[in-house]
């Protein structure tokens, strides 16, 4: 639909609708990784650029018992956030973790972490069977293989869920360099830039 010549239907990342989603960014995982720094780099910024904007943070760890806590840089960036543990790769299959979400009382979510073929994609499914408006970084997802990343990715935009990039979802909560908090996300952003090119190469 067409309102005074502009679109009402078109999904954007809206600061008082949106809660992030950090999924099992974990120690004992981390390493086996594809682009494990591209990853960890980017879910970083996501939870520092979130966590200055005031929007709800969720994160959830699976089995930490054998798979470790979440990794330091991202524990840093929480602050004092406490991880939800599961046993069900869907993040929605452990009942703590589904109410802390509907205590936020958003609509949309912004996921993050790993693997994009299991636990992320499961987590899309479920939120979009609820009605959440779904919006995956793809930047800071991935899986222990880049093919598993990359279906896992094509698979959320086929569910219709919608990909964006760190940078991308950051720039279009704040909507504006007059946003008071620009200035220490791109402070944020400047220090946690690519080590390198090859970082977004296969």
């Amino acid at each position: 639909m067409v309102r005074d010549g502009r679109r009402d239907s078109i999904p954007r990342l809206r600061r008082d609708d949106v809660a992030v989603v950090l999924v099992d960014v974990q120690e004992k995982f981390v390493p086996m990784l594809f682009q494990r720094e591209r990853m960890v780099r980017n879910c970083t910024l996501l939870i520092k650029a979130a966590r200055v904007m005031g929007l709800p943070i969720v994160v959830a760890e699976q089995y930490p018992q054998g798979l470790g806590q979440t990794v330091p840089e991202l524990r840093e960036a929480m602050g004092g956030i406490k991880p939800i543990e599961k046993m069900t790769f869907s993040t929605f299959g452990c009942g703590e973790f589904a109410s802390a979400l509907e205590e936020t009382e958003r609509n949309q979510l912004l996921i993050c972490g790993i693997e994009s073929h299991v636990c992320v994609i499961q987590t899309v499914m479920d939120a979009l069977e609820r009605d959440y408006e779904v919006f995956v970084s793809m930047d800071a997802v991935t899986s222990r293989t880049q093919l598993n990343w990359e279906a896992g990715v094509r698979r959320v935009r086929s569910l219709g869920g919608i990909l964006v990039t760190t940078e991308m979802a950051i720039f279009e909560l704040l909507h504006t360099a007059e946003a008071p908090e620009f200035r220490e996300v791109q402070g944020f952003i400047k220090e946690l830039s690519p080590i390198s090119p090859d970082d977004y190469g296969s």
